[in-house]
């Protein structure tokens, strides 16, 4: 009789431990996206390759979400929203409604321009299709020094008091001989002198973002994306202009021929206008790296209550409070970002995110010049 009350009681915990393991899933079938990657016996199609990162996983399951979400600004036209009571004949138009489009702002790191994503942003500026740049100092200068001589490929384990004894300077796994800042010296000096002149004797008012454009003039250089964005009229904003190189040309000129200002106050009520005057348009922020192209676009959103789209590719974690590292969901707490927006972050290096994620989205919209 015990050894039957003992099986019964080793038979129900069985029972127990079973439901434990196996317990019943609810059913994901039409509300989840089913995890399958590429089959490379359909050969190498790099568009279908791309669009099976949407369901492969992990980061490349976020690429996937990115380029969506681009693409979703990209083709947000004022017509697709319901007319207001107090909107304008002049915004009731339907051909009008149809030609208003988002309003892209890209930010980007200075390390991003001192590698091969320069061409890549080179690119959209030529095309008109952003509206808006931030970057940081190394962002501006670095795109001017290439047209003067040329960044190297190098290794990050090289020593750095062996480069500095050959004058070489190290940006990750990049060489920048230090004869370029040289040369950017003797190209720049002459400008500011120019520009202190006009200062002078014209009353021009310089601002971040008016030098920026007139280097881009300058350099007249068609591989520059400064170039492109002075002949598209697309403001360059750098809150942190003297934070670099351009910051010592600035410091060196200071001596020689004292008297050039750059007025920061201005460019910062150009860049909150950027966002505030954007209406009826909607904004969308694409931002690689962190720090200040980060923040100075997503406080300008804030103006407007946020922006209705956002992209962020970088690999900062938020464990330590920082800005760089933090999700688009932090920047909803700010009101940099709207609760409804559309919004993914991608852990990844810029440089092999951002011209995957451009390939299918900006550049499948122009067609190829041969």
């Amino acid at each position: 009789m015990g050894e039957v009350k003992g099986k019964g009681k080793e038979e129900d915990v069985l029972a127990l431990t079973h439901s434990t393991v196996f317990k019943e899933s609810e059913s994901l079938d039409g509300k989840c996206v089913k995890i399958e990657g590429y089959d490379f016996n359909r050969g190498v199609n790099y568009p279908l390759l791309l669009s099976s990162m949407l369901t492969t996983g992990f980061q490349a399951s976020n690429l996937g979400d990115a380029i969506q979400v681009v693409n979703q600004m990209l083709d947000w036209r004022l017509a697709d929203e319901p007319v207001t009571e107090d909107c304008s004949d002049h915004e009731r138009d339907l051909d009008y409604r149809k030609s208003v489009t988002c309003k892209v702002f890209l930010g980007f790191t200075s390390n991003l321009i001192s590698s091969g994503v320069r061409d890549t942003v080179r690119f959209l500026l030529q095309h008109r299709m952003v509206n808006v740049v931030v970057t940081t100092t190394g962002g501006i200068e670095e795109d001017l020094i290439k047209c003067l001589a040329p960044t190297y490929k190098g290794e990050f384990s090289l020593p750095g008091a062996y480069l500095r004894s050959k004058g070489l300077n190290r940006i990750g796994n990049l060489l920048v001989p230090n004869d370029n800042y040289c040369k950017f010296e003797d190209w720049i000096i002459p400008v500011f002198d120019q520009m202190l002149r006009e200062q002078t004797n014209e009353n021009v008012l310089w601002t971040p973002s008016k030098l920026i454009a007139r280097l881009g003039k300058e350099i007249n250089n068609e591989r520059s994306y400064l170039y492109w964005a002075y002949k598209n009229n697309i403001p360059v904003f750098c809150p942190g202009l003297t934070d670099g190189s351009l910051g010592d040309m600035l410091y060196f000129h200071s001596f020689r021929n004292p008297g050039l200002i750059v007025d920061i106050v201005q460019d910062i009520r150009a860049m909150n206008g950027e966002a505030i005057h954007a209406s009826p348009r909607k904004t969308g922020m694409i931002i690689l790296g962190g720090g200040l192209p980060k923040h100075h676009i997503c406080n300008a959103n804030m103006m407007r209550n946020g922006a209705d789209y956002a992209v962020f590719i970088n690999t900062a974690q938020e464990f330590d409070g920082s800005d760089s590292g933090a999700r688009p969901d932090e920047a909803v707490s700010w009101g940099k970002i709207r609760g409804s927006a559309k919004t993914v972050k991608v852990h990844c290096d810029a440089t092999i995110a951002f011209p995957l994620l451009v390939a299918e989205t900006f550049a499948s919209r122009v067609k190829p010049h041969h």
